[in-house]
């Protein structure tokens, strides 16, 4: 080894790279909270709106499509692209082993295209359903590369720690450029702007905020493996990724304890993404609450859940991840008892309630992540981590139809949103039934003290 290797690997080496890995969630997380919560949805559905003029249709792509339901259908066409484009932008990351270089380009043609929301005005519906696309395969394909760099940059037992705090400078991030949106939109006819021209700029703006803090990743990480200058050509490369991706497909039989986890984390995620999405409905339909308080509610819940990730983070450090999220778990589920007992009209318990969410979310969602960063074979993480991603992506349709159903059944929100304890059981059931020490030892890692 020399002298240079063992610089690049010293403490001070790696916590350099965390520190640049964290900034890369504080960058994209303002996609998450800006775009995704709060501003395209409703602003996408008025420009459709604008475009249908009064006629119940508009044409997307020679399909009579209400402008009510077509950004749904935009998130679902995004859906099922990413679900076919992460798996080959994880292969491609592993195959040529250049995964920086691939995560800024997913991450600037996201960007880029989130900055282009600034044209969205007048009937642009299609342009904005386009934009959305590209900004979401873009901000998936990067996300998973990004996250296929966790165990790289970490020790198996800082894992917890390291995963936590980027999770939760993430919630940090997206929040305060959330703060800064929503003071802008609030506050617009002062500041001598329209109500279409201020979500025009806050959409921009999430752009403009992942592009610049991206470069700060950009600089500190490093790859680990790539090839010589001229060995491969672009199309050679792309191959070879999808040949590798059919193998770790095939291989994942000989993995499965791993493949257990993912099962268990596509059912209790599925829960925990479908709260999350039907919050805002439950307040605004079943406790009649003003969309003030939601907009205060999600933003109580980014800063909270800053907090809930560091201190979830800090007491897997103390008793084991796998404890820590199935006690959060126990929490979702009390949670969302707790929720059908909401009174209609009174703000106070629904913050309570947001509180407690905001706790054990980020939590759940860091301790996951590095959980199963412990059972990926090495040399194929960002593969692994694309199979992981579309467990997040691909699996949000068994909580949306359960509660569907349970809606079309019983017309009942309360009896809705309590439906979805089943997905924290069953998680909590099979996620116990996984023996993660002997899963990390047949992929080939080492055991953490306390998993």
């Amino acid at each position: 080894m020399t002298a240079e290797q063992v610089v690049e690997d010293s403490p001070q080496a790696r916590r350099r790279e965390q520190r640049g890995w964290y900034f890369y969630d504080w960058a994209n997380s303002a996609f998450n909270s800006t775009v995704l919560t709060v501003f395209l949805g409703p602003y996408l559905t008025t420009i459709a709106e604008t475009a249908a003029q009064g006629r119940p249709y508009v044409d997307v792509l020679g399909f009579d499509v209400r402008p009510s339901a077509y950004y749904s259908f935009v998130v679902g066409a995004a859906a099922i692209l990413q679900i076919v484009l992460m798996p080959v932008a994880g292969a491609l990351a592993d195959h040529t082993g250049r995964k920086k270089e691939l995560m800024g380009l997913f991450a600037y043609i996201g960007a880029g295209a989130t900055i282009c929301f600034w044209f969205l005005s007048g009937g642009r519906y299609l342009l904005g359903g386009a934009l959305f696309v590209i900004a979401n395969l873009g901000f998936a394909a990067a996300f998973v590369i990004y996250n296929s760099f966790l165990p790289e940059i970490s020790t198996a037992d800082e894992r917890d720690r390291v995963s936590a705090q980027g999770w939760g400078f993430g919630y940090l991030g997206g929040g305060l450029l959330l703060a800064v949106n929503l003071a802008l939109f609030l506050g617009h006819e002062s500041l001598g702007v329209s109500e279409g021209e201020a979500v025009r700029i806050c959409l921009s703006s999430a752009g403009l905020w992942w592009a610049g803090f991206t470069v700060i990743p950009m600089l500190r990480l490093r790859n680990r493996r790539a090839l010589a200058s001229g060995a491969e050509s672009v199309g050679q490369a792309v191959a070879g990724s999808f040949r590798q991706l059919g193998r770790t497909i095939a291989e994942l039989r000989r993995y499965p304890l791993t493949l257990g986890f993912l099962v268990a984390y596509l059912i209790y995620n599925d829960g925990v993404q479908t709260v999350i999405s039907f919050s805002a409905t439950y307040a605004d339909k079943e406790l009649g609450l003003s969309q003030t308080v939601r907009i205060a509610a999600i933003l109580m819940v980014q800063f909270v859940a800053f907090g809930g990730a560091l201190l979830l983070g800090r007491l897997a450090a103390s008793y084991g991840a796998k404890r820590v999220v199935l006690g959060a778990l126990v929490g979702w589920t009390i949670v969302v008892g707790v929720a059908y007992f909401l009174p209609r009209g009174s703000a106070l318990p629904f913050f309570a309630l947001g509180f407690a969410i905001a706790i054990v979310m980020g939590g759940t969602q860091a301790l996951s992540r590095s959980l199963f960063s412990h059972v990926i074979p090495a040399g194929k993480e960002a593969e692994y981590y694309s199979l992981y991603e579309i467990s997040d992506k691909g699996s949000t349709f068994l909580g949306s139809f359960t509660l569907g159903l349970a809606l079309q059944l019983t017309d009942s929100y309360r009896l809705g949103i309590v439906s979805l304890i089943i997905f924290f059981v069953l998680g909590f059931v099979l996620l116990a039934a996984v023996n993660l020490p002997k899963a990390i030892r047949e992929a080939g890692n080492t055991v953490p003290e306390r998993i």
